[in-house]
């Protein structure tokens, strides 16, 4: 009657145990099926309901119509954080970087042992184990965790800005490809007309053949220049559909708007000492790389106190024979061998080579602040230098010349030659205007934050990306 009543006991508290254990979180399966996922991919829009919802929410204020009539490069980044899957990973990286910190601060469970008649019916043991984390291992363990966590917030931050930074590239191509197309249609108008003339001037006997021919020829290589700025415009259509995530077919119908784009900010607005303190600082992989320099201390920190080991403590029962016996179990690591050296020696080199990194960060930080602001500076000399002649030739000469026209002083091809060459003073300056806006759009890469007034930073370093749920 008593074997029968301890192991009914016995019995009861292995289910009492087991019953504790019972999953709080079941699994469901989420399957990727690439033809649904080709499919929605395939049907993104930039009227999406969602993606309002997220742009009212990133700008902090409600937008006042739906579609958005014109866009900016602002709103086209908004659109990218959305869409774009590089984002997506990063923040998926940030969120299993915070559930580590929760493992790591997590207690470790009891064990429970039962070993019940075997080899007779008359013995039965139960033994429950509890572990005791010695030397403060579990809070040094969360601080290492939390470091992690914050180099993957960065990281996600860093994503972000990728994603701003390609984004605006593929605009700035995007725009200027429009500019450089309606250049190369006001060309090919042009020849157009001046071959008709000369064909009219050489049907009467006022110009020469070869003059003729030299007219054809140039219309010939300004419709090769068209065919060309075309095909370009669609190159350029489909790496800003790329770069936001989205397919050609969202963007072909809507309209765009980049207000600053021909009046970059003057230099002399910032200092080199503010720019190379700001990328010394303040950029992202400096950040990224601090903390995860923290995280090789917290490191090195855990294996020197694993020198002290843990150990086990818990109560034993036994029924042997009729006989009830009630013991107190400890277990731990003998440290005779060794006291965790070569654990250490790792964790030392490792806190030694995050060091490096993070000096090596710096160091390439600042150089690359430092190039990219001269160029920048250079590049907006040369600018208002462009902005000049091509101002002597939009305000004076070609006045001058519709003027002497008007007057009889001058013919229709003497004023279309005028217009060709402002159109090459524009294309000039096209080139002029790209050469600065890439220098900006690096210097703002060295610095890791918008430069041009009215520019909105990325996202903030939450890794929930402001409630977002993506499409």
């Amino acid at each position: 009657m008593r074997v029968q009543k301890s192991a009914t006991t016995g019995l009861f508290a292995a289910i009492l145990m087991f019953s504790a254990c019972a999953p709080v979180k079941r699994y469901h399966p989420a399957p990727i099926v690439p033809a649904q996922t080709a499919a929605q991919l395939e049907s993104r829009t930039l009227s999406d309901t969602g993606l309002k919802q997220f742009m009212e929410k990133s700008l902090g204020h409600p937008l006042a119509a739906w579609p958005i009539a014109f866009w900016t490069p602002n709103e086209l980044a908004r659109a990218a954080y959305y869409f774009n899957p590089q984002v997506q990973i990063a923040e998926a990286q940030a969120e299993a970087a915070q559930a580590a910190v929760i493992t790591a601060g997590a207690r470790p469970n009891p064990s429970l042992s039962l070993a019940p008649g075997i080899p007779s019916p008359y013995l039965f043991d139960l033994v429950m184990s509890f572990p005791f984390i010695t030397a403060g291992k579990r809070r040094i363990q969360v601080q290492r965790a939390e470091a992690l966590s914050e180099a993957a917030r960065f990281n996600l931050a860093a994503a972000a800005w990728q994603v701003h930074s390609g984004l605006r590239a593929a605009a700035l191509n995007y725009f200027l490809a429009q500019r450089r197309l309606r250049i190369a249609e006001t060309e090919e108008t042009l020849r157009s007309r001046q071959v008709e003339w000369l064909k009219a001037r050489f049907a009467v006997g006022e110009t020469a053949k070869p003059e003729v021919d030299a007219a054809q020829l140039q219309l010939l290589n300004a419709r090769v220049a068209l065919r060309t700025a075309q095909g370009r415009i669609s190159e350029a259509r489909a790496a800003l559909a790329a770069s936001i995530g989205v397919p050609v077919a969202a963007i072909e119908n809507i309209h765009y708007s980049w207000t600053s784009l021909d009046n970059p900010p003057d230099p002399s607005r910032f200092s080199a000492a503010e720019i190379r303190r700001e990328a010394a600082l303040n950029r992202l992989d400096i950040r990224q790389s601090l903390a995860q320099y923290e995280a090789a201390q917290a490191a090195l920190q855990l294996e020197i106190v694993r020198q002290h080991p843990d150990f086990s403590l818990g109560p034993g029962y036994q029924f042997e024979e009729g006989n009830n016996f009630f013991t107190l179990a400890f277990s731990t690591v003998l440290p005779v061998f060794n006291r965790n050296q070569g654990p250490i020696a790792e964790a030392e080199a490792r806190r030694k080579e995050a060091g490096a990194r993070f000096l090596a960060t710096q160091a390439r930080a600042i150089a690359q602040s430092e190039e990219a602001f001269a160029r920048y500076r250079a590049a907006f000399a040369e600018l208002e230098e462009a902005k000049k002649t091509l101002g002597q030739m939009q305000n004076v000469q070609e006045p001058a010349a519709r003027q002497a026209m008007n007057a009889g002083e001058e013919d229709h091809l003497f004023y279309s030659g005028v217009l060709l060459q402002s159109a090459a003073v524009t294309t000039s300056y096209l080139s002029v205007l790209e050469r600065v806006q890439v220098a900006l759009g690096r210097l703002e890469d060295a610095v890791e934050r918008p430069l041009e007034p009215g520019e909105l930073p990325p996202l903030s370093l939450n890794p929930k990306m402001q409630g977002k749920e993506h499409p």
